[in-house]
């Protein structure tokens, strides 16, 4: 006769745990969560909208097509104009998930991180600056333009210190190393098994920055401006942090405001540089992220 065979014994004891979930890669520093072609598409976007808004203020403020233009719209159209752009890389890195301010930079690292990475920037940006200044016999300084009205009243002298040393830190970090350095780094440009896609990132954020003065500077004084945008993305991939790169940025603004322009003591220029770094502080802090920078 057929044998059957016995039944299975079951266990009856407690169910085993599920497995954990597998945790995503972690990201090298650099990686953001929005595409390369954002970069492009936001400078684009900001530059037609920072020039239709100028042309809406201008017109509000009853000065469309004048050769003239008052120092209090000169000021308002220029604020605007570094909003629109941060708006523009807003809108682009958000389209796909929604980014984190320690995506943009805003992430805090040790002091004595961020005070090294401040002195070594500032201190090849000045002597590489002297050194070209001295190859092209560039004479003079860098000057604010004449049609923000500085010098003509104590209102239009705390206007212009507001932007040249908060605002324009603040937006223009924001933009160029948060936003538009951080997507170029996404490429991966291998020259003798090196990955060179950071150097030339931060070559063409440098160039952009540059550029983004020609209004604003003097022509002779773009290539300088250059190198600066150069070395704060050097400075915001060493540290993979924004704040370095802000306050250089700041006290640079300030140090030209307070020296070439308001030929002020060195008194005087000291609490410019705090009062300025005292504000950007105030603003973006709250903003930062105490979790360790991602794997380079």
């Amino acid at each position: 006769m057929p044998s059957v065979p016995p039944p299975q014994l079951t266990s009856t004891g407690p169910p085993s745990a599920p497995p954990p979930p597998p945790q995503p890669p972690r990201r090298r520093e650099g990686d953001v969560p929005w595409p390369t072609w954002a970069a492009p598409a936001a400078l684009l976007t900001g530059l037609v909208g920072g020039v239709l808004l100028s042309i809406v203020v201008a017109a509000v403020a009853g000065e469309a097509g004048s050769n003239h233009t008052s120092p209090a719209v000169s000021l308002i159209s220029d604020v605007l104009f570094d909003a629109a752009f941060v708006v523009a890389a807003l809108y682009f890195a958000s389209l796909q998930t929604r980014p984190k301010p320690s995506d943009f930079g805003y992430r805090l690292i040790p002091v004595i991180v961020g005070v090294s990475a401040f002195f070594l920037a500032a201190i090849g940006y000045y002597v590489v600056t002297a050194v070209y200044q001295a190859i092209v016999n560039l004479h003079g300084t860098d000057k604010l333009p004449s049609d923000l009205g500085l010098g003509t009243s104590t209102a239009a002298l705390v206007g212009v210190a507001i932007f040249v040393c908060v605002i324009a830190p603040i937006a223009e970090e924001f933009f160029f190393r948060g936003f538009i350095f951080g997507s170029l780094r996404r490429w991966h440009i291998k020259i003798l098994g090196r990955d060179i896609g950071t150097w030339v990132a931060a070559v063409l954020t440098g160039i952009l920055f540059g550029l983004a003065h020609t209004g604003s500077a003097s022509s002779e004084f773009l290539i300088p401006l250059g190198f600066l945008g150069f070395v704060l993305c050097l400075v915001r991939w060493k540290t993979g942090s924004l704040y370095p790169c802000m306050a250089l940025h700041s006290v640079n603004n300030s140090l030209a405001l307070g020296v070439n322009q308001l030929h002020w003591n060195g008194g005087e220029i000291l609490a410019l540089i705090a009062a300025g770094l005292a504000v950007v502080g105030a603003i973006t802090l709250p903003l930062a992220s105490r979790s360790p920078a991602p794997a380079r």
